[in-house]
């Protein structure tokens, strides 16, 4: 990283900075700083040490140093904050766990590691690192082990045992064959012995059992947090003071957030206490004091925008006064930034322009230096940049900065192009829906369990089994008699949604037959929707379909302009999508995801696919209102592209709705979008391959007959947030094929007001 660290060492300050942290008298102040330059400066900072640790405020702003400083240091790791009100529940199975877990591996086994968290991330009591260690288990390919020990060990290391493992935490033992799912691993592995003797070990795929190598040796790390011995420690303990340096973002958001979470925490508990609770973590909660005094014996630099004030800070008489500058955003305008970049030229600049895709990068570059500046595309992170120079890279930054005294600006593409704001976008509610947060229950609520059936939530208590003390959320059913269950299994209990919510719905009786009974008569009304609708597919299926190409160099390029990261639901999707595209059958999918979790991108992408082919796309939307949204959207991800979108609904004039339909006919328009006056008589395509219907469920039943009539022969992509038992029954029964968008996208903000 020579290219972006070198021009640190012509500034006066940095060689000053370095030279206070040797001498380490206290945490050495530096001034002046701004968002995306904070991680620059923690990178150039950190070459001398092995360890780094920073400290964030709360943890969006702990996420976002994360995401900048990986660009510089591969080797960053995240470190997620427990949630503190709920103790031991970790409401995304063990996720959590799993995540902190990986950092406590990477603390262990690894030489050099930068981990960034937020300040509660170190505020909860933890056993010492080398306790943990002591805890690992190491098999080899010629260990002997002992089944029954074995069995134990991992029970009592948090892990549970299943007839199949298919998810981290989970092991399975058949015969001389033992299966571990490791927390911190991304498959599983086989134990296969030869008496008590170990035969094989191998990793395999957890859904298709396959193998995928062979190893020789394999360690196995807790799938728990203990909080209950003798010595406990922070977070800050579990890095060697002689190897460390801590950088500290605003120690004043700091200091203010960490006394927040000390007196949220406090609260809670004393709520808790009032309330009856027992056997609540004594040794649960660090102070932020004692954290604090831990943190001000460290090396350390604290990095803030304005002088931080100095309470029961530890820090150094000297301090740095940074002169680092925003750089301008150009809102999509090539002039402005051809005319900054000349500027820089001119005064000898050295500049780092960074873009979110090679192709483009590349492209970037190529379009500088027509306009005779000395731009390249560099690969070579290391090659320093010379004085007048532009080179192009392939990186991300949330946002450009600039040092004008040494005369360094970094560049990103959002400062040109604009950075496309997470909009709040609206979520529809219903009730019925599976329960992701423990926020969204309250003690009373009647809940759905997918095998007891209707109960209510009476809270969580603590359960000791097999010697663990575990979570258990409690249900009461008819008669007074209860269920427990995990905290970690709250994906197996939904809201209850009833039609009538002001009579109070009747509770299902444990031991019973009565919840299989009202299951049988849902099947069974849905059984009998089926057989118009296998007519109707099974002609489609008997069909083939257009075969579409693989991915073109634009479909790659078209994919890399999206400015956000997609979820692992939606690349399923879209893989799925352009898989029933390039094959012969004729497509008909449904995706299947909430407000806002990215059905369009899918759309999106499958008909540029489909105009890759020279075949017309139709987009059917259920209001004008939506349509509008959707043609907005269509235009502005394909502006880059020689691509025609057309509306067709009440918001065009009679003569522009004329043209849009002659050159529909014509071949001219590749996508149109519009509300049921698609389906008008007056409509003709020339070559018509893709239909995407939007919340199929809101049309009428003439409008139905006629999307049936597209359907015969045409690739069909339906979205929808709300699927209608019919449409839903029959991507089950496999009529048609359903991907389902269940992960929110990242800083997802869903909508709470009313239906």
């Amino acid at each position: 990283m020579l290219s972006f660290t070198q021009p640190l060492k012509g500034m006066a300050e940095f060689e000053e900075i370095e030279k206070s942290l040797e001498k380490n008298q206290g945490i050495v102040q530096i001034t002046g700083c701004l968002e995306s330059q904070k991680a620059h400066l923690i990178h150039g900072l950190s070459g001398k040490t092995p360890m780094r640790l920073v400290i964030a405020g709360d943890e969006r702003q702990a996420k976002e140093i994360f995401e900048d400083l990986r660009f510089y240091d591969k080797n960053t790791m995240f470190y997620p904050a427990k949630d503190l009100l709920f103790f031991q529940a970790d409401i995304q199975g063990n996720l959590l766990i799993r995540q902190r877990m990986c950092v406590v591996k990477a603390l262990l086994e690894q030489k050099e590691l930068t981990v960034v968290t937020s300040i509660d991330g170190c505020m909860d009591y933890l056993m010492p690192l080398e306790e943990i260690g002591k805890k690992v288990l190491h098999f080899y390919s010629d260990s002997v082990i002992n089944m029954d020990v074995l069995k134990n060990t991992l029970v009592q290391l948090g892990y549970e045992r299943v007839g199949q493992v298919e998810m981290p935490g989970q092991f399975s033992v058949r015969g001389g064959i033992v299966d571990i799912y490791s927390l911190t691993e991304e498959n599983p592995w086989r134990i296969e012995l030869w008496g008590d003797e170990v035969d094989s070990i191998r990793s395999f795929d957890a859904e298709s059992q396959r193998s995928l190598e062979n190893l020789d040796e394999i360690a196995i790390y807790p799938a728990v947090e203990w909080n209950n011995g003798k010595k406990m420690v922070s977070f800050v303990d579990y890095f060697p003071r002689e190897k460390m340096l801590l950088f500290l973002d605003e120690p004043n958001r700091i200091l203010e957030n960490g006394l927040g979470v000390e007196e949220e925490y406090a609260a809670s508990r004393t709520h808790r206490e009032e309330k009856g609770e027992k056997n609540l973590p004594v040794q649960w909660l660090c102070e932020f004091s004692k954290v604090q005094k831990e943190l001000n014996k460290l090396r350390a630099v604290s990095l803030s925008a304005l002088e931080p004030r100095g309470v029961e800070w530890n820090f150094a008489p000297e301090k740095y006064n940074l002169t680092v500058q925003s750089v301008t955003s150009y809102n999509s305008s090539f002039e402005l930034l051809v005319e900054d970049l000349r500027k820089y030229k001119k005064k000898g600049y050295q500049i780092a322009l960074l873009s979110g895709s090679r192709t483009r990068a590349e492209r970037l570059a190529k379009d500088l230096q027509e306009h005779e500046l000395n731009a390249f595309y560099g690969s070579d992170y290391d090659r320093v940049i010379n004085p007048g120079e532009i080179m192009v890279l392939y990186g991300h930054a949330r946002k450009g900065f600039e040092y004008p005294l040494i005369k360094f600006a970094v560049i990103t593409e959002s400062d040109i192009f604009g950075q496309e704001q997470k909009k709040k976008k609206k979520k529809k509610v219903y009730n019925g829906k599976r329960i992701q947060d423990f926020a969204e229950l309250s003690i009373g609520d009647y809940v759905v369990h997918e095998k007891h059936g209707l109960g209510i939530y009476r809270g969580i208590e603590k359960v000791e089994v097999d010697k663990v003390l575990k979570d258990y959320i409690k249900i009461e059913y008819r008669d007074g008699s209860n269920l427990y269950i995990l905290a970690t299994q709250l994906d197996a209990l939904q809201k209850y949604s009833g039609a009538d919510t002001a009579k109070a719905p009747k509770l299902n009786k444990l031991g019973t037959q009565e919840w299989n009974r009202t299951k049988s008569k849902v099947k069974g009304a849905v059984k009998n929707i089926a057989k118009e609708l296998v007519e109707l597919y099974a002609v489609r299926q008997e069909k083939e379909g257009y075969v579409c190409g693989p991915d073109t160099v634009w479909q790659k390029e078209f994919e890399e302009m999206f400015p956000y990261e997609e979820t692992e639901d939606q690349l399923n999707a879209i893989e799925d999508t352009k898989r029933d595209m390039e094959s012969t059958k004729i497509m008909d999918r449904l995706v299947c995801g909430d407000v806002g979790y990215g059905k369009t991108e899918v759309a999106l992408r499958a008909a540029f696919k489909e105009v890759q082919e020279s075949r017309q796309v139709v987009y059917l939307a259920p209001t004008t209102i939506l349509a509008q949204q959707v043609y907005n959207t269509f235009v502005q991800r394909m502006k880059e592209f020689p691509v025609r979108v057309d509306l067709l609904c009440r918001f065009r004039t009679p003569a522009q709705q004329k043209k849009t339909l002659q050159d529909l006919k014509k071949g001219q328009v590749d996508v149109v979008i519009g509300t049921h006056r698609v389906l008008s008589k007056d409509v003709e395509y020339k070559n018509l391959g893709l239909l995407i219907v939007d919340e199929e469920q809101r049309f009428g039943v003439t409008h139905k007959e006629k999307i049936k009539q597209l359907k015969t022969n045409i690739d069909v992509l339906t979205l929808t947030a709300t699927p209608i038992p019919r449409t839903l029954h029959m991507s089950l029964i496999g009529i048609r094929d359903m991907s389902v968008l269940e992960e929110p996208p990242i800083l997802f903000v869903p909508y709470t007001g009313p239906k």
